[in-house]
């Protein structure tokens, strides 16, 4: 009896920043894969996207909590290349950290690239406020979350926001949106720091949601 194949994902971590725990993050996004799910597997690095292997190449979906590090552009048109060709992208916060020219290839395909935490506090409890009539945030509604904050300059006009915020002075900022890249989906979350934001059931649902619409099923 043939059984059916469980969709594939992969949870990617790479960088040098002390400021994001890697090592915690490919656990928990590999959990929340799995309850997607998925079956989903922890990886280390960006080297693997060119000329990847099966372990690689037959995932239908990649989750990114990257920052900083290196990141050759081979590596990311080899991404881009992936997407484009019908994969799944779902960024996690600092996924966006990039600061380099050699970082384009990466930007436009995220669409993103974080500029700072804005004014005030770097920190703080918020409301996420979503925007209804998309599959990632079917089924919710909005929330309460201890994170951080981040405020990104867009690559393009060609997203879709699926949930913002309000700072203090009126200013609405997204923090979460969709994606069209070629015959493939994006999806980045602003939010998701640390173990605060991780063990939220509404901001663990975003992330099944992005991982299972990204991946298109």
């Amino acid at each position: 009896m043939n059984r059916p194949v469980a969709p594939r994902a992969m949870v990617v971590v790479n960088g040098d920043d002390i400021h994001h725990d890697l090592i915690s993050a490919a656990l928990v996004f590999q959990q929340i894969g799995t309850e997607a799910g998925f079956a989903t597997r922890r990886a280390a690095g960006t080297g693997r996207f060119t000329e990847p292997r099966p372990g690689t190449a037959d995932n239908d979906v990649f989750v990114f909590y990257t920052s900083g590090g290196q990141f050759h552009p081979s590596q990311q048109e080899a991404l881009a290349d992936m997407v484009n060709a019908g994969k799944g992208l779902v960024g996690i916060h600092c996924a966006c950290i990039m600061g380099l020219p050699s970082d384009r290839a990466l930007y436009e395909l995220l669409g993103c690239r974080y500029l700072s935490h804005g004014p005030g506090h770097h920190e703080g409890r918020h409301t996420v406020e979503i925007v209804p009539g998309h599959p990632v945030t079917d089924g919710l509604g909005d929330f309460e979350l201890f994170d951080e904050y981040y405020e990104f300059e867009l690559a393009d006009d060609k997203i879709t926001v699926l949930a913002r915020r309000t700072r203090a002075d009126g200013v609405v900022i997204p923090v979460m949106y969709a994606r069209e890249v070629g015959a493939g989906r994006v999806v980045y979350l602003a939010l998701g720091h640390d173990m605060r934001a991780w063990g939220e059931p509404s901001f663990r649902a975003l992330v099944r949601q992005a991982m299972t619409w990204a991946a298109s099923l």
